[in-house]
Formats: C-alpha cells, structure tokens, sequence
C-alpha cells in the first residue's frame, strides 16, 4: 500500500505543477491586481510559481520516504535523512533562482539540508 502511496504522489505532483501553470498561475499572472512587493509585481509571481512547484518538490520527498519505508533496509534513517536533504538542498536552489535571493527561505532550506546531512554524519 505505501507503493501506492508513493506512486499517487508523483502523480499528484505531475498533475499539481503542470495543470497549476496552465491553469492557475498564467492565467494569475495576466492580473493587473496583483501585490507589488519590493516595487514590482514581478518579485510576488516569482514567489507565488515557486512556492507553487515547492509543493510539488516537497510531496516527490514524500514519496521516496514512502518508498523507503515499504520495504525498509537497515539503513532506514539514513535513507531519510538523504531525502530530506535532497528535498530542502532543491528547494532553497528553487527558492535563491526564482526570487534572486530576495525571498530568504533560501537560508532556512539550506539550514534543513544542512542540519539534515550533520544528523545524518554526527549520529
């Protein structure tokens, strides 16, 4: 069942980044009533198609961890731990290349990663 699991979950990552694009956040972005953060409404669409696609990444994670866990090794943690780095290492890149490093999660993605890898080297 956690297979399932895993595999509804790409799907639903598939499906939420491509049909959010083509349905939601172009048809958003044509708005002329959108927030202009930092002088712009360029930074809040930046913002809002990452944290959109964020979703997706985040849920891929999920699904390894599902993955992992239906037929677990001896090396579970460990295995968990390189996921949740990979997760967070991919959404700070996301994060520092949409906004330019504007929107500072990048700093708390990079510090999960990170404090991810140290758990996983200093146990």
């Amino acid at each position: 069942m956690l297979l399932v699991g895993a595999f509804l979950l790409i799907f639903i990552g598939l499906i939420h980044s491509y049909l959010g694009e083509k349905f939601i956040l172009i048809r958003l972005f044509r708005r002329d009533d959108l927030p202009k953060l930092l002088g712009s409404d360029w930074f809040t669409k930046r913002v809002l198609r990452f944290a959109w696609h964020i979703t997706t990444i985040a849920w891929w994670g999920f699904a390894t961890i599902l993955y992992f866990l239906s037929n677990p090794s001896d090396n579970i943690r460990t295995e968990i731990l390189i996921t949740i780095a990979v997760v967070f290492a991919i959404s700070g890149v996301v994060s520092l290349f949409f906004s330019r490093g504007k929107h500072l999660s990048w700093l708390f993605f990079f510090g999960i990663a990170g404090s991810s890898v140290f758990g996983l080297l200093f146990n």
